[in-house]
């Protein structure tokens, strides 16, 4: 036997360091050749790190959270044959080393900010979407690998039920609560049932292989949950003091998220602008278009019409289509519309990029934000799906308010939020008449966008989404 070492690979565009955002083993278990070790994040997007070989894992070389450089070395296994590290350094010497320049090496570890992106690979969980789009993903297991793996499975769990010593099995018990960043192990049918049910992957135990979920986990779970719930509804509807505490550690997607905000906030004077619009002829148009292309087309919701208010109204405003890169002193203005849509997730915010708006009809945009949102929901969501965006769209839907000011997606200098629509009483002509009225609330750059130039780009926007005939017209 001897010892592999597998190293922070160079994952390219640069990058010296990455933050690892999740193991996906442990000591003492098993690895697959190509099978995933950890999730890492650098600026850009999260990445999955396979093994190259087959083997058991004898050290971790550190904790997740933690900033790990390029070519440091990020687990140690015990392989067949003499490994990689030179002959004579056996298995506990080389985990104590590694644990020792571990220790060593914590307090001299930096931090690294992540662009607010989301796994490729499936690297981190992604389920909410501002867009409230998604569709049913096939299972990739087939029938004949899911038997196979149960079976394998169900045997293991029995030769270590009769092997441990009792407290072994206190280690994992049922009711399994992950951290907010760590990554439960489950097929891609799972989790959309995960979503369907309204369950976070996170509190659920996993038995299958590696601590995956499975259906049948999700069942044990939503039978228990209901007790669960009763329980805790029953404690706190009888003014029963509680004095819990939950420490979650900022890290992770949350702590890029974290500091993408901040340094938004630090380096960009926010100037915002909220206008009134009457959607009630958009929202007509909408159901007429959606009672006639809806099978042939795919149905639409407000965000594709509201991107295409934007492209056309960003023709006469370059300066709001832009990204400013304020050290160099650069403001580049783009012919090209990419609007990141800002989509929320259970690991955070996550802003994939719709490219070349400019370029696409409304079914288009929609079928584009559609297939954007499963892959951000799904982890598979690309480093380029995730960067270069120049203008930012937000929207919460119905949770959407009255205002908002949002934040920018630096370095771009505008952003759009959308509040949420209401049906409310309007004076038309001398008359009382209801309406759908709904708020856009953004914010500009205003170093390099004029006050001016934003308002008219917002009345411009409002003028195209109340006479709607205008956005498809060229």
């Amino acid at each position: 036997m001897g010892v592999h070492v597998i190293k922070m690979p160079d994952i390219g565009e640069g990058i010296a360091e990455v933050e690892l955002g999740a193991w996906h083993v442990e000591v003492g278990q098993l690895v697959k050749e190509d099978g995933p070790l950890a999730d890492v994040m650098t600026d850009k997007a999260a990445v999955e790190i396979p093994s190259p070989v087959a083997g058991k894992v004898i050290a971790l070389g550190g904790k997740v959270g933690e900033v790990l450089a390029v070519g440091s070395e990020l687990i140690r296994l015990e392989v067949e044959g003499e490994g990689n590290v030179r002959t004579g350094a056996s298995a506990q010497a080389a985990a104590g080393a590694v644990n020792g320049k571990h220790g060593a090496s914590e307090a001299t570890h930096g931090t690294h900010a992540a662009n607010g992106a989301n796994a490729t690979r499936g690297a981190a969980a992604a389920s909410g979407s501002v867009v409230a789009l998604h569709s049913r993903e096939a299972d990739p297991e087939s029938a004949a690998e899911v038997a196979s793996r149960n079976s394998h499975t169900t045997s293991a769990s029995a030769k270590t039920a009769a092997s441990s010593p009792p407290h072994a099995v206190a280690a994992h018990p049922a009711a399994l609560i992950r951290q907010p960043d760590e990554r439960p192990l489950a097929s891609p049918a799972v989790r959309q049932r995960a979503w369907d049910m309204g369950v976070e992957l996170r509190f659920v135990h996993g038995t299958g292989e590696a601590g995956r979920v499975t259906h049948a986990d999700l069942d044990a779970y939503a039978q228990t949950r209901g007790a669960v719930s009763a329980t805790t509804t029953q404690a706190r509807s009888g003014y029963v003091e509680l004095h819990d505490e939950t420490a979650v550690p900022v890290i992770g997607v949350r702590r890029a998220i974290a500091r993408k905000m901040q340094e938004a906030k630090r380096r960009i004077p926010h100037f915002s602008y909220v206008e009134e619009i009457d959607v009630t002829e958009l929202e007509d148009l909408r159901a007429q278009l959606n009672k006639r292309w809806a099978d042939a087309r795919g149905r639409l919701t407000m965000l594709p019409l509201l991107i295409r208010a934007m492209v056309i109204a960003l023709r006469d405003f370059p300066q709001i289509n832009a990204r400013f890169d304020d050290e160099a002193g650069v403001v580049t203005r783009y012919g090209a519309v990419h609007v990141g849509v800002a989509t929320q997730t259970d690991a955070g915010l996550t802003v994939p990029v719709l490219r070349h708006a400019e370029a696409r009809d409304v079914w288009s945009i929609a079928a584009e934000i559609a297939r954007l949102a499963e892959a951000v929901r799904g982890g598979k969501a690309s480093r380029d799906e995730l960067t270069g965006s120049t203008i930012t769209i937000s929207s919460l839907g119905a949770l959407g308010g009255i205002v908002s000011t949002p934040v920018i997606n630096h370095p771009e200098v505008g952003i759009v939020g959308v509040n949420r629509m209401v049906e409310r009483p309007m004076i038309r002509q001398g008359a009382v008449v209801a309406r759908k009225m709904m708020n856009l609330s953004s914010s500009f750059d205003h170093r390099v966008v004029d006050g001016m130039d934003a308002a008219e780009f917002i009345q411009s926007v409002r003028v195209l989404l109340e006479q709607p005939a205008l956005l498809f017209v060229e």
